[in-house]
């Protein structure tokens, strides 16, 4: 089992691609040298400034550990980033699927989801069995994952594709799938958003 914390920044327009170098040239590499951490990822929404950030973690207790070592290193990003941290989370790594690896272009769309508690075993049973087999069907499907916070039912999906016209052509066969799912487990669809790929180093094996 492994896990993730999830940073996100709301970063200024005109320090966006200044940002991405920097997480890739020094904050990714910093990370990697703190034990446990085995991987980093970044999302960009360059319409909002909104930047989701992800490292990826051997256990929950290498992650925990690592929190007063991360804590300059965020700050540092956000800087960079010409923002601020808006949001810290930290989650379970329930399913993870590579159909094929996301080269330069790739785009992923992300579901927040607040469900029962006692719902968090079907919705991952249902991730695997019902929403991974059709986004494979779907034309320029890349890989896609589901987080889990099992002590406050929240939950977050992301599917990744080739291109932003893969995942805009895909897009209201997922609207349709993910209401239908939602409302199979009695959760809440709290947010819905659509980002390029801009770091993809998460290294987080097949969990699915």
């Amino acid at each position: 089992m492994m896990y993730a914390r999830s940073t996100t920044i709301t970063a200024q327009m005109s320090a966006l691609d200044d940002g991405i170098t920097y997480l890739r040239e020094q904050t990714m590499p910093a990370l990697l040298q703190i034990e446990g951490c085995v991987g980093l990822s970044l999302l960009v929404d360059r319409e909002s400034g909104r930047c989701v950030a992800t490292s990826s973690w051997e256990s929950e207790q290498a992650m925990r550990a690592s929190e007063a070592s991360v804590g300059p290193i965020r700050s540092e990003a956000s800087q960079r980033f010409g923002g601020s941290v808006d949001r810290v989370e930290e989650w379970e790594i329930a399913v993870l699927h590579r159909e094929h690896a996301a080269a330069d272009g790739a785009c992923v769309r992300c579901t927040w989801l607040q469900a029962p508690t006692d719902s968090i075993e079907q919705a991952i049973d249902m991730f695997k069995t019902d929403v991974l087999p059709q986004a494979e069907q779907m034309a320029g499907f890349c890989s896609a994952s589901l987080f889990i916070d099992r002590a406050t039912g929240r939950a977050v999906s992301a599917t990744a594709w080739d291109s932003r016209t893969a995942m805009q052509a895909g897009r209201e066969r997922a609207n349709q799938l993910r209401t239908s799912t939602a409302d199979r487990i009695g959760a809440e669809i709290v947010d819905v958003a659509e980002f390029d790929l801009a770091v993809a180093h998460l290294r987080v094996p097949e969990m699915a």
